[in-house]
């Protein structure tokens, strides 16, 4: 076994030359192979161990233990504490997920600080066939099906060939000391009655059951690699940089054949279930404005096309303005100056307004549009709906929500922020003193 892993992780390069390892050890069986394995093979390493506080007194043994074996090989060893089932509780997350989430973030945690190269786990065959059953039966796609993959960013897993025999097999021919976690015999969690009841059964019906699955799960990690590098095609030839966001052309996908796995596939990284993406699918033909919400993200659908955009931020509703110095603090692109009057008359791009300072009434609100707000244009008589100009710009409903106005201190706009400068205030050849703003807000 000693010679089919030192030629396996040489053949994967899995451990950078000269690099030092964080080996995650539980004191089990498996992990105890792996670091005899590591230190045998004269790679250095370091372990990291989690106390859980899940199995009273267990636990506390295992740490022990863990600090022990370290202590025999002469390397470092890294230990932390959970209060488990709190952090659950608090998070509202299954027990399982916790520890795998504590357990991870507290390996890469060490790894940065002792700058280490790789964590190596002691995840085996028996376990990437477990998880196989596992993703099954729970429902997956073709990345749940290849089970656990032996890299995960700056996770490597060197078992992966070897079995729970050959691992058994091992540890009796080098009289290994390890520690055994009671609940792994007992039927309570979904991994376990697949170790413990399926696989002996599949066995038996297929004696050479291990060898196909593990030549199965590779011809699916294949597969998948094809997949996910046709899917990550797919994405940069649809997806089209839009302000903070994407744009995707309506008509493009409607050439997708399957429509929902594909858009999918291009709206997963933004954190879209398939059931999301399945309504998407069935929403291509809706008016403008349906929206669709992930965590993170959501989907507009506008005229011909999807904008997927982040999640805003929440702001608030009104920030007043004191004075000229005030304007300077707003959460905006923004610009202001104060200047004589040359009495030039010059165009303005929209992005830019001039307004007599003596003529503009302090203190002034800078809050977002609401539908009914209304406004006199420079250079037009009569007013106009807010709305309509956004509506004549051809505005996403995205863009609309990024609208804000700045009124006059009786509430009148003043400025469409970026857009359009309202008749209040002009500058004439009679102003003395020119207030200047610009927003680039909208500005490609």
């Amino acid at each position: 076994m000693q010679q089919r892993f030192e030629k396996f992780i040489c053949q994967e390069h899995l451990f950078p030359d000269g690099g030092q390892v964080l080996l995650a050890v539980s004191g089990g069986r498996d992990s105890v192979t792996l670091c005899h394995l590591v230190a045998s093979a004269g790679i250095p390493f370091a372990v990291a161990h989690c106390n859980f506080h899940l199995r009273p007194g267990d636990c506390d043994r295992d740490e022990a233990f863990v600090r022990r074996l370290a202590d025999g090989y002469g390397v470092p060893c890294f230990v932390a504490q959970f209060d488990t089932l709190a952090y659950a509780a608090e998070n509202h997350l299954s027990v399982e997920e916790t520890a795998r989430n504590l357990r991870y973030a507290f390996f890469e945690q060490v790894r940065l600080e002792q700058g280490l190269s790789v964590i190596a786990t002691a995840h085996h065959r028996d376990d990437a066939i477990e998880t196989f059953f596992i993703n099954l039966l729970r429902g997956t796609g073709l990345t749940g099906l290849r089970g656990i993959p032996l890299r995960n960013g700056n996770i490597v897993r060197p078992l992966l060939p070897f079995g729970r025999d050959e691992i058994d097999d091992y540890i009796r021919r080098n009289a290994l000391d390890y520690v055994d976690d009671a609940t792994n015999s007992q039927p309570l969690y979904l991994r376990n009655r697949i170790r413990l009841q399926l696989m002996p059964l599949l066995r038996s019906l297929a004696p050479s059951f291990d060898s196909t699955m593990q030549s199965t799960l590779q011809h699916l990690a294949d597969a998948d690699t094809v997949y996910r590098s046709a899917m990550q095609s797919m994405r940069d030839a649809l997806l089209k940089p839009d302000g903070n966001g994407y744009a995707v052309d309506v008509a493009a996908l409607r050439s997708l054949d399957p429509l929902s796995t594909c858009l999918f596939e291009l709206l997963r990284p933004f954190g879209f279930s398939s059931a999301v993406a399945a309504e998407v699918a069935y929403a291509l033909d809706a008016q403008s404005g349906k929206q669709f919400l992930s965590p993170t993200h959501r989907v507009v659908k506008d005229r011909d096309r999807l904008l997927i955009v982040p999640l805003a931020e929440p702001s608030a509703a009104e920030y007043p303005v004191a004075d000229v110095d005030a304007l300077s603090t707003l959460p905006l692109p923004l610009h202001c100056s104060v200047a004589p009057n040359d009495s030039n008359t010059i165009r303005l791009p929209h992005s830019e307004a001039w307004f007599d300072l003596d003529r503009v009434h302090f203190p002034l609100t800078l809050r977002r549009w609401r539908s009914g707000d209304r406004f006199v244009p420079f250079g037009m008589k009569g007013s106009r709906l807010v709305s309509d100009l956004l509506s004549d710009l051809k505005f996403s409903l995205p863009d609309k929500e990024r609208v804000w106005l700045l009124c006059d201190a009786d509430g009148s706009v003043l400025w469409v922020v970026g857009l359009r400068a309202s008749a209040l205030a002009p500058v004439t050849r009679t102003t003395a003193s020119v207030l200047r703003l610009r927003c680039a807000l909208f500005e490609k």
